[in-house]
Formats: C-alpha cells, sequence, structure tokens
C-alpha cells in the first residue's frame, strides 16, 4: 500500500503498458489529478499494490478515500471527470478470479488501508479488452448511465461511419456542413504547446461556463484546479505523448467548437465537448461537425475503438453504433458501511429510473435550476 504515486511510476507504467486499463487509471492522467484537483481538495490517496510469489505486479488499485455522512469510504480516482471507473490488472490474473476471490480481495485491502467503512465503485465497465472486470463482479446493479462507443474501421473512415450512422443523419450531417461552410474557412486544430493549449481551454471553459449558465445549472469545471489539471496532462511529460489532448473547431481563427479527451494505446476516450453559444454558426452544429472530422482523423491515424464517454445524448447515439455497460459496486466492510452502501445503491438506482425517463429528467432538471436560482433562507434582520 502506498500514499505517493511518485514512488510507483516505474511499475505502473510497466503493468498499464500490457494490461487491462482505460484511459482514466493511465499514469499521466491519474498523477495530475493527484497533484491538482487532489492537492487543492486535500484528498487522501492509497494505491492498493497486489504481487504475486515472484514479486511481479497483478494489479493497481488507484483510490482516494473519501468521508460522508459520517462514512468513510474508499472508491476509484477521478469522480465525473473519469467516464470509467476500474483498476489495473494483468490479464491473466484478471480472469483468474471469481466472485468470492475478488470479495476476499477488496477485503484484505480494506485491512491494509484502515479504517474504511466500505468500497464505492461507481460507472465500472462490465468487461475490458474482452476480459470480465474484477470489481464489477460484486456488482449491485447498472449505473444510472451507459458509455457510447464506436469501432474504428482503421484506412476506411467512412466506411466507418456509414456502417454506425444512418443514411438520414449522415444527409442532415452534410447539410449542416454545407451551411457551416458559408460562415467561412474552418480547421480543426489540436493543441500542442503551451500557448496553444492556454488558448483552447480558455475557450474550451469559457464556452462550458455559458452553457451552465444558460442551464442555471453549476459548472463543474469552474475550479481553478480542473483548468490546472487539463493544462497539465495535456502538456504530458517529456518525452512522452499527453494523455489528454485538446481540440478546437476554428472558424476564421476562432474556435466555434472544442473536444477534450484522453488517449491510451489504439483507444480514444472523450471526456467533454462544447460549442460557443454566442457564434452565428451554433446553428449548424459546430460540435457534431469537430467530433465526426476527429472520429476520421483517429481512424487515418491507426486507432480502433473511439468512445463519447458516459450519458445518454443524441448525437452519441446518432454516431455510435455500440455501447459500453456500466455497473456499481457497493461493498461495504462495517456496520456503518452497510447502512451507507444501502442509501447509495438506492440512490444510484432512482437517478437510472429518472435518466429512464425524459419526463422525469426534464423535471429534475427544472428543480435543479429552481434551486439554483432560489435565495438562502435566512433568519431576516436583526
Amino acid at each position: 500500500m502506498s500514499s505517493e504515486i511518485g514512488e510507483l511510476e516505474a511499475e505502473w507504467r510497466q503493468l498499464e503498458a500490457t494490461g487491462l486499463a482505460t484511459p482514466y487509471q493511465a499514469h499521466d492522467w491519474v498523477r495530475p489529478f493527484v497533484e491538482t484537483v487532489g492537492r487543492a481538495e486535500a484528498m487522501t490517496f492509497r494505491f492498493a499494490r497486489i504481487y504475486d510469489a515472484e514479486g511481479a505486479m497483478l494489479a493497481l488499485l488507484p483510490l482516494v478515500i473519501t468521508r460522508q455522512h459520517g462514512t468513510r469510504f474508499a472508491e476509484f480516482i477521478g469522480g465525473k471527470h473519469a467516464n470509467y471507473h476500474m483498476g489495473i490488472y494483468r490479464p491473466d490474473f484478471a480472469q483468474s478470479l471469481d466472485d468470492e476471490m475478488v470479495r476476499l480481495l477488496l477485503s484484505e485491502v480494506g485491512s491494509a488501508i484502515g479504517e474504511i467503512d466500505a468500497f464505492v465503485f461507481v460507472n465500472q465497465p462490465t468487461s475490458w479488452q474482452g476480459i470480465r472486470n474484477p470489481t464489477a463482479r460484486l456488482a449491485a446493479g447498472a449505473s444510472p448511465s451507459r458509455a457510447y462507443k464506436l469501432a474504428l474501421q482503421p484506412g476506411d473512415c467512412d466506411g466507418t461511419l456509414r456502417r454506425s450512422m444512418s443514411k438520414h443523419a449522415r444527409k442532415k450531417l452534410t447539410t449542416k456542413r454545407n451551411r457551416f461552410a458559408e460562415f467561412g474557412p474552418s480547421e480543426l486544430v489540436q493543441a500542442q504547446g503551451a500557448s496553444e493549449i492556454e488558448r483552447v481551454l480558455d475557450a474550451f471553459l469559457a464556452q462550458k461556463a455559458a452553457r451552465f449558465a444558460q442551464m442555471r445549472l453549476p459548472d463543474p469545471f469552474a475550479d481553478p484546479a480542473i483548468r490546472a489539471f487539463l493544462r497539465q496532462a495535456a502538456l504530458g511529460s517529456p518525452g512522452r505523448k499527453p494523455i489528454i489532448e485538446l481540440y478546437s473547431l476554428d472558424l476564421e481563427g476562432q474556435p466555434v467548437a472544442t473536444y477534450v479527451g484522453a488517449v491510451q494505446g489504439s483507444r480514444f476516450s472523450g471526456m467533454a465537448t462544447s460549442f460557443d453559444l454566442t457564434s452565428t454558426a451554433a446553428r449548424t452544429s459546430p460540435g457534431e461537425i469537430l467530433l465526426v472530422e476527429l472520429i476520421k482523423r483517429k481512424c487515418r491515424a491507426g486507432l480502433t475503438m473511439f468512445d463519447l464517454g458516459v450519458g445518454e445524448a443524441r448525437y452519441k447515439t446518432t454516431i455510435c453504433d455500440d455501447r459500453d455497460d456500466l455497473v456499481d459496486t457497493f461493498l461495504p466492510l462495517t456496520a456503518k458501511g452497510r447502512a451507507y452502501a444501502r442509501f447509495s445503491q438506492l440512490k444510484r438506482a432512482l437517478k437510472r429510473r429518472i435518466k429512464a425517463s425524459p419526463t422525469a429528467l426534464k423535471l429534475s432538471l427544472r428543480v435543479l435550476g429552481w434551486l439554483k436560482r432560489r435565495p438562502p433562507q435566512g433568519d431576516g434582520d436583526d
């Protein structure tokens, strides 16, 4: 067990290179998060390592210890900014585990951490690279949302989109592209170098702030530590390609849409997208135009999978023809943990039911907006 990520870099990278790991458990994603968001919020981290008898690492669980409602529990690092939550496993080790072995393993990890009441693992893919995700074996149920993905055919980018998108959707996109072209010359730009990263980050964060303000919802990107995290991860480590990539669709030199994604191996994982609400080209769906061009670029680069992350949206189902099913695991270790696990499970189940009903989802968003606008209640003047 370790609390210092810097001590683990060599072993982490070695396991990550050949093991089961999503982009969100890559060393170059987790370390910037720990050093920015983690430091700003005084998070407590634990990196649980499992070795075989010869001292070879079999698995690594990057965990953050959270306190809520008097309960101390462990969850995977990244929170809402990580679409997929799981550990890193040597494939043969993951395949060797059954439900009881996973339960025993987590019990031992809990004892090694000390004084935690439960494990709370949400948004876990049921499998990765065709192998069952060990902690997903203990799932209490499906996550509220799914994650959408598209298998790429390197060398046949147009064929990939013809397979996944309906003829009607492709025709609509062509019409939008033609209308967009009327506004002037455009270019899909990948931010590389500090000044370009700052430019695209400025645009992305401003677009997000405007969008959440329009929806009367809190902006999860408003914290300066989130900007620091994205900037650090996009700059990357010396001699290594950055794991987070920032893209901008520039219209006459101005960003009208932006995209943030993480790359690991042959997979690109979308983290967030936005567009300029004030742009005269906003009605032509510049975000979708950017996304399709980015898919083609990754297809030409030889990547084999492109995912759009967790959550339902029309553009996701329009472009993607496959999905990753996600599940939640709540494993209590104490009586207090059992109560919290039950509460968390019911809360996630309710969220799943709301998301499954368009009417209930619309109503819940209205209530959130009303609560945000409502002035705080005080006792009045003394």
